[in-house]
């Protein structure tokens, strides 16, 4: 299995200065005692990317679980989300969210996406049946992401904005020579 976390070249010009990585996705299905559903799948490791491993390969197994193989998905840092980039970095445990769709083949789950954007799962989590679960970066992933937001976060200062004092006569009634009516 490969040790490192490739970079992603593209024969496809790429303007918006992105940066993306592949990364190999493990899922563990764990027998579950309950009468609605038969099992729970969980996202539990990030690693290099393994072209010679079918999707949804079964990698290991006991007698109540099961760990898959579920794809390589790409993970993309963009400098206009720097600042959300350096908020998951900033924040003690620096992760990767793992985004499962029910659907598809068997299992009946597909590898939607891997994202390091924390604002981004908002939108993922609205969906209700997605599968979203934040794994710790591996170390080359880090490095990555922390040269990035080196190089393309920019600092930028609070300014409160002061509001225009209120217009008392903006809504009051007019006369047809636009004149306000008072009284």
């Amino acid at each position: 299995m490969p040790t490192e976390f490739p970079t992603f070249t593209s024969s496809i010009p790429q303007p918006d200065r992105a940066e993306r990585r592949s990364v190999g996705v493990v899922v563990e299905r764990r027998r579950v005692d309950s009468p609605w559903i038969e099992a729970r799948w969980q996202p539990v490791l990030l690693v290099p990317p393994d072209a010679e491993r079918a999707d949804w390969s079964v990698m290991a197994e006991g007698p109540d679980w099961t760990r898959h193989y579920a794809g390589t998905a790409e993970i993309a840092l963009f400098p206009t989300e720097a600042e959300n980039y350096k908020h998951n970095l900033d924040g003690g445990a620096p992760c990767a969210y793992v985004i499962l769709r029910p659907g598809g083949p068997a299992p009946g789950l597909r590898l939607l996406a891997v994202t390091v954007d924390p604002g981004e799962i908002d939108t993922h989590a609205e969906a209700g049946d997605d599968v979203i679960e934040p794994l710790p970066l591996p170390i080359p992933l880090l490095l990555w992401m922390d040269g990035f937001v080196a190089r393309h976060h920019v600092e930028r200062s609070f300014h409160k904005r002061k509001r225009d004092r209120a217009d008392p006569d903006a809504l009051a009634p007019r006369r047809p020579n636009g004149q306000p009516r008072h009284g």
